[in-house]
């Protein structure tokens, strides 16, 4: 049995991201640290996909502090826009853009589009390294099935929440608990299936 990790190193520079791991990983027997901590800096992404941007940024956290890493690369994911946002959901609007700016440029665009044909969700890959030069990263992800609307609601949550409509629940994902949100996301799901394959690895009591 290999020995117990007790320090990982998020790697992430956006708060909101920070937060939600920080709730889902409350309790356990890990030491999350934020990569800020560490004066990591920030790494461009240009992977073509979810899981090759998560390693990129994993791979540069572990450069610069040591140790093992966890990273995610998330997004929306709209059918009629053929798949877009995607991997550039964070800066849809343009590099800088705010939150507010990426959800108006998405709710223009579709617009034009009934009701029925703005299926949208959510992604997440994560990924945890080992260390920098890890060969075999072990990889999870999540998908969180919704509907797009128009009118923003909620103030909860981040990014594209407040137009992300879950119908289980009635109610956008920005409208939700951080309890209820952290079950039913893609980043929770995603967490949950990779803490799995690191229990298949690590003791963690």
């Amino acid at each position: 049995m290999q020995a117990k990790v007790s320090r990982i190193v998020f790697a992430s520079g956006n708060a909101g991201k920070v937060r939600e791991i920080g709730q889902l990983l409350e309790g356990l027997s890990i030491d999350v640290l934020p990569q800020s901590d560490f004066n990591v800096p920030e790494i461009e992404e240009t992977g073509c996909t979810f899981v090759e941007n998560a390693i990129l940024k994993a791979r540069n956290a572990a450069h610069h502090t040591g140790l093992a890493v966890i990273a995610d690369d998330s997004g929306i994911v709209v059918d009629v826009l053929q798949g877009r946002p995607g991997i550039v959901s964070a800066r849809f609007a343009g590099v800088g853009a705010s939150d507010e700016d990426n959800l108006n440029k998405l709710i223009e665009m579709i617009k034009p589009f009934p009701e029925e044909q703005r299926t949208a969700r959510f992604i997440c890959s994560m990924v945890y390294l080992r260390h920098e030069y890890d060969p075999v990263p072990i990889i999870a992800q999540g998908v969180w099935e919704g509907q797009l609307i128009t009118d923003p609601k909620g103030s909860n949550g981040f990014g594209y929440d407040p137009m992300f409509y879950v119908s289980s629940q009635q109610c956008t994902s920005a409208e939700l608990t951080p309890e209820i949100k952290n079950k039913l996301s893609h980043r929770g799901q995603a967490l949950t299936h990779l803490l799995g394959k690191l229990n298949e690895v690590y003791s963690m009591e």
